[in-house]
């Protein structure tokens, strides 16, 4: 099984050594724009929890920027299977199921990685250092992982490259605006909050955004992104071998 998952990473990670420049400059461009026309034209004015704006929509950013950059590796297998044919060839090689959907996650999670040093230092620019403890990356990896594996998922499923488009508008799109990366939920009704803390981001945020400011830890943000990572993994590698039939 390693040496299968490790044929999938490896191409994987020299598609993304190939084009990693416009990868990098891709990544900074949102979150960039984010940093400017929210951050710094609220200034020091808004305040949460005694932080200010920017202080409180980094770890937001860098929730979101894991949730995407992982996301986006359904994009190069819907690439890999509808044009260059990469997947018929998976199919016939002795890669199990697990190894690839591993290897497919581990690509993801690797982009998510990259995104969030980048937030990082677009944040350290802009004159805010976040503090990054053990749980900051747990929450951060967890989150990367679930999305990874509903990469694989979705892309296993949909039909053609535009359906994806769709999948990003209507799923990923809504969930990055109201996971709470760009405001605190408890400033919405009550019921807003319960339907927005049925989504995965929304723990991740508030996970990663309560190690930066030095909040204790609720485990129930922890155990909520190894559920819905664990059962959408196991999902995905069920889409792969329906898909390989």
């Amino acid at each position: 099984m390693l040496h299968g998952l490790g044929a999938v990473y490896l191409r994987e990670m020299r598609i993304l050594k190939r084009r990693f420049k416009r990868h990098i400059v891709g990544m900074a461009i949102s979150p960039l724009l984010y940093l400017v026309a929210f951050g710094t034209a609220m200034g020091t004015e808004a305040r949460f929890d005694g932080h200010t704006y920017l202080e409180f929509l980094l770890p937001g950013l860098v929730a979101m920027t894991s949730m995407t950059q992982s996301f986006s590796t359904s994009t190069e297998i819907n690439i890999a299977r509808f044009y260059l044919h990469i997947f018929e060839e998976f199919q016939s090689a002795p890669i199990s199921n697990v190894a690839y959907v591993l290897g497919e996650v581990l690509s993801g999670m690797t982009r998510a990685l990259i995104g969030i040093v980048l937030i990082l230092g677009l944040g350290a620019a802009f004159g805010v250092i976040l503090h990054t403890g053990p749980w900051f990356w747990l929450a951060a990896a967890l989150n990367a992982f679930a999305f990874s594996s509903l990469a694989v998922l979705l892309a296993m499923i949909v039909r053609s490259h535009g359906d994806q488009a769709l999948l990003n508008a209507f799923v990923i799109t809504p969930m990055a605006f109201l996971g709470g990366t760009f405001f605190p939920l408890d400033r919405l009704p009550e019921w807003a909050q319960n339907i927005l803390y049925a989504l995965p981001l929304t723990h991740a945020a508030q996970a990663i955004r309560g190690d930066v400011f030095g909040r204790p830890v609720v485990w129930a943000h922890f155990a909520v992104l190894v559920a819905v990572g664990a059962v959408v993994f196991i999902i995905a590698l069920k889409s792969v071998g329906r898909a390989r039939d």
